[in-house]
């Protein structure tokens, strides 16, 4: 078995994982990023819409406000104060002085901004209407070119290594509970290497793969997190996972995300009869929060009979509207919508994991030596819900804030790092049949019973079917050679139970957690066609 040795081995390598990459580099550490796919692809932050926080009339406490706000009041305050404290010199130093990512600005040259929904004040900026890309294509040009971070693309974590599971002494068992790196799939060829790291950094995203309609790109099931409990380490707030409102639904055509910057731009939600219905929900109207938001969609869904409700952004001209947004624009216009004269038809989906593996505010885990970062962490920033344009920040503080303090524990302590046992796989080739049906049970179940709004008899039900799957999986798994396919099945079903366990012990609504009263308000419209959980 091939190993590599190295001081940090980063898991994932959308915004956080490579802006770890860069701080830790910087600072003097050798760095391993694995990424299942090439870099321009698979991360969920390559794909943000959006924009970033950043305002150079900043005012801190009114941000820190909306945050708060936004997550019906949950948020752990000290993440919070870490983020206002530290975000604006991220943006600045990284962002606009080292990569000169290239955000919209004025014929003054001063950038410009926008508003989304929670926000009170226009403090976003953004490129076009794909901030991602530009951020992750100078920043992965950027990664690639530093001398002591290596990029290994093609490679699949398969399980964290720790002294008490992996080392071939046998006496590390009695030590503490350490990670010290992980196996991982190199899917070019089959076989498995051993990254043995004195810090291992989860960076893999969300989960939003479990559910059958989502804005996730696919493989986004969860894995940080499943991998991560599987070695005891510390989840939580699994059950707040953020819908977001606005995605792209009409029958035969895919889903895709409709920014909350078409609506901070102008766009108003309207129903099938043209009325307004956010103007009576909130003092922000169509910008109120996702949870919020999302909610009152639903209801619009239920009452009427509809499969799905429209933005109206027809009050801006054309002109501004095929500039500001030029990709939806032309996704719409494929599947033959002109937003420019027509609303656009959307629903909520699964979007943001607002829980995740427990960390503190330096990436810390409970299990010593295994960091988190990015939408795998949970500091508990957002809480119960995310305000929107707050994600991309907190990929670059929590990587900032993590490597420094690695560098310090690099510097100052004595890590012991052992040879691991080999890794044996069965020849068995697995059947893709099998995995992509289990993949559909897990995601309609999800999607049906632990979904927008939830009932204790539909949690109920969904922990059966998974509990039973799981057990299937697991004897699938032990039995066949690894692939990426069964590895997001497996830590799928992993993830998908963990989400269900917390749901059901929060019995109490809180931002995107919405247990109903009775089930008359969690009927959902079934999907129109099969080519919508695309």
């Amino acid at each position: 078995m091939d190993t590599i040795r190295t001081d940090c081995l980063v898991v994932g390598a959308g915004l956080a994982g490579c802006s770890y990459a860069h701080y830790a580099s910087r600072l003097g550490l050798s760095v391993v990023v694995i990424c299942s796919d090439d870099l321009s692809s698979g991360a969920n932050s390559q794909y943000a819409q959006g924009g970033i926080v950043f305002d150079t009339s900043y005012h801190p406490e009114q941000l820190k406000k909306d945050i708060i706000e936004a997550s019906d009041f949950t948020s752990n305050e000290p993440a919070v104060d870490a983020l206002v404290e530290h975000g604006q010199n991220a943006v600045q130093s990284l962002l606009l002085d080292e990569l000169d990512v290239p955000f919209d600005r004025d014929r003054g040259g001063e950038l410009k901004y926008t508003r989304e929904g929670g926000h009170s004040s226009k403090r976003i900026i953004f490129s076009k209407d794909v901030t991602g890309r530009a951020i992750l294509s100078n920043l992965h040009e950027y990664v690639l070119s530093l001398p002591n971070v290596t990029v290994l693309t093609g490679m699949v974590a398969v399980d964290l290594l720790t002294l008490s599971h992996n080392s071939v002494d046998p006496a590390d068992k009695y030590k503490p509970l350490t990670c010290i790196g992980a196996y991982a799939l190199d899917t070019k060829t089959g076989s498995i290497k051993a990254i043995i790291a004195k810090k291992t950094i989860l960076a893999t995203g969300g989960l939003g793969q479990i559910f059958q309609n989502t804005t996730n790109q696919p493989g986004v099931v969860g894995h940080g997190i499943a991998m991560a409990h599987r070695v005891g380490a510390r989840v939580i707030d699994l059950e707040y996972i953020q819908f977001h409102p606005t995605v792209f639904l009409k029958k035969n055509c895919p889903l895709f995300l409709v920014s909350e910057a078409v609506r901070g731009e102008g766009g108003t939600l309207v129903n099938a009869a043209g009325d307004s219905f956010m103007d009576t929900q909130h003092p922000r109207k169509s910008l109120a929060p996702r949870d919020i938001v999302a909610r009152a969609i639903h209801r619009q869904l239920i009452s009427n009979g509809d499969n799905c409700v429209y933005i109206d952004i027809t009050s801006r001209s054309p002109d501004f509207i095929k500039d500001r947004f030029p990709s939806i624009y032309e996704r719409c216009l494929n599947y033959g919508v002109d937003i420019t004269r027509e609303p656009i038809p959307v629903a909520p989906a699964a979007h943001y994991s607002c829980g995740g593996v427990y960390s503190d505010l330096n990436g810390r885990t409970s299990v010593a030596n295994l960091n988190a970062i990015g939408e795998t962490a949970c500091t508990g920033l957002h809480g119960a819900n995310r305000l929107a344009s707050t994600s991309l920040l907190e990929c670059l503080v929590s990587a900032k804030l993590t490597a420094e303090s690695d560098v310090d524990d690099i510097k100052a302590g004595l890590f012991h790092l052992p040879n691991v046992h080999e890794w044996h796989s069965p020849d068995e080739t697995p059947d893709e049949v099998l995995i992509r049906q289990d993949m559909k049970l897990i995601k309609s179940t999800m999607w049906n019973y632990v979904g927008l709004i939830r009932s204790s008899k539909r949690l109920h039900r969904a922990r059966r079917i998974l509990m039973e799957l799981d057990e299937e999986i697991s004897e699938f798994y032990s039995g066949n050679r690894l692939t990426s396919s069964l590895l997001n099945l497996r830590n799928a079903v992993k993830t998908a139970l963990l989400v269900v366990h917390a749901a059901s012990l929060n019995p109490a609504s809180k931002g995107c957690h919405y247990v109903a009263v009775d089930d008359e308000e969690i009927d959902m419209p079934e999907p129109e066609s099969e080519e919508m959980l695309k």
